[in-house]
Order: C-alpha cells, then structure tokens, then sequence
C-alpha cells in the first residue's frame, strides 16, 4: 500500500511539474534578449503558407518555432549554468560546447585556422590600401592581439590557435604594412577573466611599443580609476558559469583628461570614458562605446607633434587608442563591420597620415564564420 501511494505521489508530482512547465511555456512573454549572453533571443515566427509549405528547413515555421522554444524556455539560465557545471565537474568534460576554466579564468577554444575568413579578411584589407590608401598614406603597420586561449591553453591541455603560422599569413598577405610584434608583451594577467579583452591598466607597454614602432612616444605616468561595480565578461554569460567578476579599471592622466573625441555617426562629441557604461549591459563600453561603432576621431590639443593616425579596428583597440592618442595630434578609429570600406575616405583624408591595422585574432579568424565579416 505504502509502495503504491509512493508511486502516485510521484507521478502526481512529475505530471504537476510538467503541467506547470507547460502552461508557463505558453503564457510567459517572451524577452526580448538574454542579458546574460547579450543577444537578442528568438520571437514567436510568423505563421504564413511559405513558412509552412513552401519554406527551406532554415525557414520553415517548425525550425523557427523550435528556436524559439529553445530561446524562451522558462529558467533557462539556471538550466545552462547546471548543465555546465554537470558537464565539468560531474562528467569531467574538458570544455562545455568549446567553454573552459583554468584557474579560475573563462576561455575559450579558438584553434581551426579558417582559411576562408584569412582570405577574406585580407582581401578586404588589400583592396582598401589599392583604392584609399596606395600613394596616400605616409606609413602603414599591421598589429595582431592574440586571443586569450592562447595562454591558458598550454597549462590546462586544451587546444589554441597556433599565432605563428596565423599571422604569417596575414604578414605574407599585408606585405605592404610593416609589421609590429606585440605577442611577447602579453600574458593572461592582461585580459579580464571572464571576458574576451585585454585590461587597459595592463597593456601601457604594449602602447608604448607600438608608439615606438611608429615613430611618437607616450607619457608614462597614470591615474588608476576603480569601478565600484562588479564586471561580468561575455564569457560569464556564454559559458554560464558561475565564477567570481572581474574589476574594471581606466588610466588617465592630464593628457587624457584633455582628449576630446568625435562620433562621426551621430556627428556629435562623446567622452573618451562614458562612465555611465559601468552599469549597462556590458562595462566595457566605457572605453569609446566598446564594440562596432562608426568611425570616432579623437583630438588631443596637447599635442606636441603633428602626427596623425587613422586606426583600422575592432572592439580590442577601444581600450588603447586613448593611450595611443596621447602620442598623436588626431587618431581616428574606423571599424570595417561597420563603415562600408568605399566610404572610408569621406570619414577621413589618409594623405601624409600614418595607418594602424590593430585586429584581434578572434575577429580575423572569425570575420565570416563568427560573423564578424567585413564589409
């Protein structure tokens, strides 16, 4: 008797929870993103006869539905965080879905050389030095950032893009551009734990050296300013697990403090640190909104040269250019997934100016695949 109102006690409570479950898949509004892995998540799709019989598998109403319900699953959250951790320390798998620790530190696996994306990426780079730069601009450099898998690979036996044949690629390709080493500057104290950049209180000599390599020199004297705000990475949030944040710091000093910085996308000025960015989605659009942006000049009126440096970039350079315009009369920045490459000369005129390729490898190795693609 006892065995018997166990069993139905049981099923009372799986078919309750699976109720449950199901009344809230259907009822609960659907977010529009996840703040945790800062993506738009999946809507309800349209229900149209295309989509239903005449549609690809990629378009039909069924594979958009399924994402959907994957995307707007309720506690999904705490569903990715006990999967992951399941299948790190209870299955004792090396990564989960390519995401790792090491000491303590998230990373994770960046390690097939995508030839398509290296041809492509350099193709763009060759085609805009043919049509804007070639007889223009007065010195060329290239610059790579190795990713951070990079260091806490060898130690933790996973497995990490091999630096040397990627960006002898990219040199072989990019003949035109002189370039510069930073990778012996670097090791995994300079990037954030839990996200994919470099700290900009750790990478002042990265700046110098690249100031040196391209002729102008920096102060060397900071200010370290501290957020009271905790910083969880985009690694924190993809890998879903649940580790301790990272502290987020900015240098300044009365060079800095003097820069002034111009959005040519909403024609306006902007703060060289929008410190208002410490409490949104993602701190480290502090430094220069971060990411993609359109194409921003930075002015500094302490110049003691008359140098001027156009920056071909991604999300990695946000950090150092105010470092590096500290060296400069103007530095402007342009990001390629974001300003059309034949418009690149109406943001700037590249006559008698030096130009920097600065790329992380991660954008480089990924710009089609990661969609990260130039334009």
């Amino acid at each position: 008797m006892k065995t018997n109102l166990k069993s139905i006690l049981q099923t009372v409570l799986v078919g309750a929870f699976v109720l449950i479950l199901s009344v809230t898949c259907w009822f609960k509004p659907a977010a529009a993103d996840s703040a945790t892995e800062r993506r738009p998540l999946k809507q309800f799709p349209a229900v149209t006869f295309d989509s239903i019989f005449n549609a690809t598998s990629d378009s039909s109403f069924m594979t958009q539905f399924e994402s959907y319900t994957l995307d707007q699953f309720p506690l999904r959250d705490p569903l990715r965080t006990l999967k992951a951790l399941s299948a790190l320390y209870v299955y004792q798998l090396s990564d989960n879905n390519d995401y790792y620790v090491s000491n303590g530190v998230i990373s994770h696996m960046d390690y097939v050389i995508h030839d398509e994306s290296v041809e492509f990426a350099s193709g763009r780079l060759q085609t805009l030095y043919d049509e804007k730069l070639k007889d223009k601009a007065n010195n060329i450099y290239f610059a790579a950032i190795p990713d951070k898998n990079t260091f806490t690979a060898p130690d933790s036996g996973h497995l990490s893009l091999d630096n040397d044949a990627f960006i002898g690629a990219f040199r072989e390709k990019l003949s035109f551009a002189e370039y510069i080493d930073i990778l012996p500057l670097l090791s995994l104290e300079d990037y954030y734990a839990t996200d994919t950049h470099w700290r900009q209180e750790s990478i002042v000599d990265v700046a110098q050296a690249l100031a040196q390599a391209m002729g102008t020199t920096l102060p060397d004297e900071y200010t370290t300013n501290t957020s009271e705000h905790p910083f969880y990475g985009v690694y924190y949030g993809q890998a879903a697990l649940p580790l301790a944040p990272d502290s987020l710091h900015w240098l300044t000093n009365s060079v800095i403090d003097g820069l002034t910085a111009y959005n040519h996308g909403t024609q306006q000025a902007q703060p060289i640190y929008a410190l208002d960015k410490l409490t949104g989605k993602d701190p480290y659009e502090v430094f220069l909104t971060g990411g993609k942006t359109a194409p921003i000049t930075i002015t500094n009126p302490h110049a003691t040269t008359d140098k001027e440096l156009v920056i071909f970039r991604d999300s990695f350079t946000s950090s150092i250019a105010p470092l590096l315009a500290q060296g400069y009369k103007t530095v402007t920045l342009i990001d390629l997934r974001e300003t059309m490459l034949n418009s690149v000369d109406r943001v700037v005129d590249f006559e008698g100016k030096d130009v920097l390729f600065l790329y992380s490898t991660l954008v480089l190795n990924n710009n089609i695949e990661g969609g990260e693609k130039f334009k």
